[in-house]
């Protein structure tokens, strides 16, 4: 009967590893297919701009092509008239100077004769690993060449669907990455490929505006509103982020601790502890971080797994004092600050009423003798 069931256990195993191989050959021939199909629309609109270029040919031509080619290929819908532009649009907008200009600056690239080709090559590769749909909200949504590199950056790096792109896009997230100063240790405690990726998944603030709450809060009240709207925290946080536990136990000979949320990054490859403080940051706040993650590390962590990581989540921080706080620490922390209610914007201050004067026309209207 014993034997029996480890014969159970190595063949469930067996089963599971096949799964997963499966899994993975299924998601290379998919990601083959983008490439090749992202490429095939790079060289269309490549092929519709020299043409017009060079033998003067109008914007007709752009339907001609789209009606024979439709005729040739009727059961390929991605040569409609509208996409043919999409695919001259696409090419033209990245072989622009300035953004081209954007990509060697973030590569440091020295200047040489082979830079040009490094750069087209470079270029190619980083839009053939994004799926059309997510072009086509770029090119619609995102003018700014150093907004579009960082949002196509960050797909291919950390896998956005092609509603979390857009989420990111409506919430501003390049331009609260470039306005605010991200504080972390990951280029010291990290291997430099996983450390600009782990970049990639801090924020610098949190928006958690969604909460509804606009007062001091208790960190327990805090962690339970994030429970109750945990998919609205997710999606803040990013795509990848897969929850596993709230007041996660590590146990270290009698004693026991706490991680207050703990989650898996599905592209990162490995745990995430938040840690979240009402007030402002402070150094300790960084030492008990290290430990949960030595213990994490230790105890936890798959054998496949990338080291975990530390995100410190605060009402408020001090860029100078979370460095010294982080220099010599050997696990990668992040300390990011949360937004609540947002103050209101200055275009609308002296527009609209204060708190003040909304309660006086209030109490004009009671009844005599009501208080509010």
């Amino acid at each position: 009967m014993k034997d029996r069931n480890i014969a159970r256990r190595d063949y469930l195993q067996f089963v599971a590893d096949l799964k997963s191989r499966i899994q993975s050959a299924h998601i290379s021939a998919a990601r083959a297919v983008n490439r090749d199909l992202i490429l095939l629309y790079w060289d269309i609109g490549r092929a519709i701009v020299e043409k017009q270029e060079q033998l003067g040919w109008g914007e007709s031509v752009v339907e001609m092509l789209s009606r024979d080619l439709q005729a040739e290929f009727p059961h390929s819908q991605g040569f409609s008239v509208q996409n043919l532009w999409r695919m001259r649009q696409f090419y033209s907008t990245y072989t622009l100077s300035d953004f081209l200009a954007q990509v060697a600056r973030e590569m440091k690239a020295a200047s040489s004769t082979d830079v040009p080709l490094i750069l087209s090559q470079a270029v190619r590769d980083l839009l053939a690993a994004i799926p059309w749909g997510h072009h086509v909200n770029l090119l619609t949504k995102v003018k700014d060449p150093a907004a579009r590199l960082y949002y196509l950056r960050a797909t291919a790096q950390l896998g956005w669907s092609r509603n979390v792109l857009l989420n990111q896009i409506k919430a501003g997230a390049y331009e609260r990455a470039i306005k605010e100063k991200k504080t972390h240790n990951f280029e010291l405690a990290l291997p430099e490929h996983l450390a600009e990726q782990a970049d990639e998944m801090l924020k610098s603030s949190y928006n958690l505006e969604f909460l509804g709450i606009g007062r001091a809060v208790k960190e327990r009240e805090l962690e339970d509103r994030l429970i109750e709207r945990l998919r609205d925290f997710i999606l803040e946080l990013g795509y990848g982020f897969c929850f596993v536990s709230r007041q996660h136990r590590l146990a270290l000979g009698k004693k026991e601790y706490f991680v207050d949320l703990l989650f898996y990054h599905r592209f990162l490859k490995a745990l995430v502890a938040i840690e979240l403080k009402v007030g402002p940051f402070e150094p300790e706040y960084a030492g008990k971080m290290d430990f949960y993650l030595n213990l994490l590390n230790d105890k936890e962590r798959a054998p496949d797994d990338r080291p975990s990581i530390g995100i410190i989540l605060c009402a408020e921080k001090d860029d100078v004092e979370v460095e010294y706080a982080l220099k010599t620490k050997l696990n990668p922390i992040g300390v990011a600050e949360y937004q609540l209610q947002p103050k209101l914007p200055s275009e609308f201050k002296g527009k609209l009423p204060t708190a003040k004067q909304l309660a006086d026309a209030v109490r004009e209207v009671l009844p005599s003798g009501r208080k509010m």
